[in-house]
């Protein structure tokens, strides 16, 4: 089993996936779940926590006990998967989990990369690059949580753990191929905790992976991931049944993200005519009154298309609410508000749930208490629709993730043959 601890609810969907793609027998579980509670027959087990931006100490016990369970169901190697663009406070929490799962593993150098050429991302002589512009000058450098001012892979590690434990293998090394560069991977381990190595192409991921295939730890993006897993299908991993059918019931897209494609996204839906209503947290601070405010206008409305409930806003919107509340309540304010109304959405018959962005996908995930799922057919490349034990079909976006139409199509009035 290939063990995956992912540091959102959203970037552990899209491992899954990556896993699901490739044929593996994959299950996703959000948050820990108790002692024998992940599947042994699984090929590939996700635990997906909510641990991006929260206190470093906190991160890594949760992340250990994550870790705790997936050896327990029989995992041989662990992944630790966080998103393809380091998303990462000035503290962690990337470096300090990492020391915390190589301790755990015994590893004394651990292969990472946040590519993901599928999604634009791509590292090159140690820089991560978003499309054709460094992280740096790419939106990420005004995310509200987690601002990237800084490209190089090497510097953002080494301000998380110690000093001078990163270092770069230059993509000259992966052309060279799997042999070249593991050789490459046991020189560097007596100098180096964290290797980068570059990784422009899928092709570059899948060398990578030959290189590393039975180390007991390893992490990244969804593209290393994906390339890990179809090393254990080549080796004779079971293939799944034919591609699913997208779920249908009754649909509610919830918006929180910020990005500039969640932005567009939202921003299709409302031309197109879709019922939207906007949770503005400036004017109510106050998250029981946004809900009901919320969910009574839900309940004014006529039966039909999939409505729209969103916070996403413009960088200079955003920015008035941060300093009108403050950038931690004001996003305290909108998960509990979120957490309320998907609650209230629950009740009201709706089992559709299309969730955009990481803390909101966290806040409703834990909201309806969805201890996992079965992952199913993708609505876009990396974001797959997630059948609960409940009977609720959930399609957890990250913020960056899927073509503009991606929520007005994914929320649409199910097709019936």
């Amino acid at each position: 089993m290939i063990g995956t601890i992912a540091d959102d609810m959203t970037g552990g969907t899209d491992a899954a996936v990556a896993f699901h793609r490739q044929g593996l027998r994959t299950g996703v579980y959000f948050d820990t779940p108790p002692p024998g509670g992940v599947d042994a027959a699984l090929d590939a087990a996700v635990i997906a926590l909510k641990t991006r931006t929260i206190p470093a100490a906190d991160a890594v016990a949760q992340s250990l006990a994550a870790a705790e369970r997936l050896r327990e169901a029989g995992a041989s190697r662990l992944y630790f998967k966080y998103c393809s663009t380091f998303d990462s406070t000035a503290e962690g929490n990337i470096g300090p989990v990492f020391d915390a799962l190589a301790a755990f593993t015994g590893t004394d150098a651990v292969v990472t990369t946040p590519s993901s050429p599928e999604h634009g991302r791509t590292a090159y002589q140690g820089h991560l690059f978003v499309h054709d512009r460094p992280l740096a000058e790419s939106p990420m450098r005004d995310h509200p949580l987690t601002p990237m001012r800084d490209s190089s892979l090497v510097r953002l590690m080494d301000a998380q753990t110690a000093a001078g434990a990163a270092a770069v293998l230059p993509h000259r090394i992966v052309r060279d191929g799997a042999e070249a560069l593991a050789a490459r991977i046991a020189e560097a381990r007596t100098g180096h905790r964290y290797l980068f190595p570059d990784a422009i192409t899928d092709d570059d991921l899948l060398v990578i992976a030959r290189a590393i295939a039975d180390e007991p730890l390893s992490g990244g993006g969804a593209g290393l991931a994906g390339a890990l897993a179809r090393i254990v299908a080549e080796r004779g991993g079971p293939r799944t049944a034919a591609p699913e059918r997208p779920p249908g019931g009754t649909a509610v897209v919830l918006a929180g993200s910020c990005s500039r494609r969640t932005l567009e996204q939202v921003d299709l839906m409302r031309r197109a005519g879709r019922p939207a209503h906007r949770l503005d947290a400036a004017a109510t601070p106050d998250p029981h009154a946004l809900a009901e405010h919320a969910l009574a206008w839900y309940d004014a409305l006529d039966p039909g298309r999939a409505p729209l409930i969103y916070s996403s806003l413009p960088p200079a919107e955003l920015a008035a609410v941060q300093r009108a509340l403050g950038t931690e309540r004001s996003a305290e304010i909108l998960e509990a508000a979120t957490a309320r109304i998907a609650r209230g959405l629950r009740r009201r018959g709706v089992t559709r749930f299309v969730c955009a962005g990481g803390e909101t996908s966290g806040a409703i995930v834990a909201a309806l208490a969805v201890g996992g799922g079965v992952i199913g057919a993708e609505a876009a490349r990396g974001v797959p629709w997630i059948r609960t034990g409940q009977g609720l079909d959930l399609l957890l976006k990250s913020g960056n993730f899927g073509e503009p139409d991606l929520l007005l199509t994914a929320s649409a009035a199910e097709e019936r043959p």
